[in-house]
């Protein structure tokens, strides 16, 4: 109890997320992938399972959103992309950046993320179509289906996001 006095009187804690508000808007009338990962986040080379996601930074300025894709073998971020809004261009431009970076050999790559109208989209299921990439969705409204990506959100925004203040 001493410890945890003299810990409280310093202003030392230990770190924690923050409460926040859902970035995953599904679109009700696409039709998403089915779940090729089944929460099995393993993978036995480079690029062949991808996880995506999407979180949101506060700044003095206003709320940015940032797209993220990690490449499950390495847990690296191989894409990633900031804006203002929460768009289709935004994933891609993620995506666009992993595939620019990464030499993904065609029918090898699964693409892994949640129902958001973002992934779910037209013009973002063509450009895995055309890059021979394979979408996979996990279910709505359970972080575990995505859990790689989640736990880099988490570690990011408690590491750094929430211990500064950001322009």
């Amino acid at each position: 109890k001493r410890v945890a006095r003299l810990l409280r009187q310093l202003g030392i804690q230990g770190a924690h997320l923050h409460k926040h508000w859902k970035t995953t808007r599904q679109n009700k009338q696409a039709s998403a992938a089915p779940d090729l990962v089944d929460r099995n986040f393993t993978a036995a080379v480079p690029n062949m399972l991808w996880v995506a996601d999407l979180t949101y930074i506060k700044t003095l300025q206003g709320i940015l959103y940032l797209a993220v894709v990690l490449d499950v073998f390495s847990r690296k971020v191989v894409g990633w992309q900031m804006a203002d809004r929460m768009t289709t261009d935004l994933v891609l431009s993620a995506l666009e950046m992993g595939l620019w970076r990464r030499e993904v050999v065609r029918n090898r790559l699964i693409h892994h993320s949640d129902k958001g109208s973002q992934y779910t989209s037209l013009r973002f299921i063509q450009r895995l179509a055309d890059a021979g990439i394979a979408p996979s969705t996990g279910s709505v409204g359970d972080s575990f289906d995505n859990a790689v990506a989640e736990s880099f959100f988490g570690t990011l925004k408690t590491e750094l996001i929430y211990r500064h203040t950001w322009a």
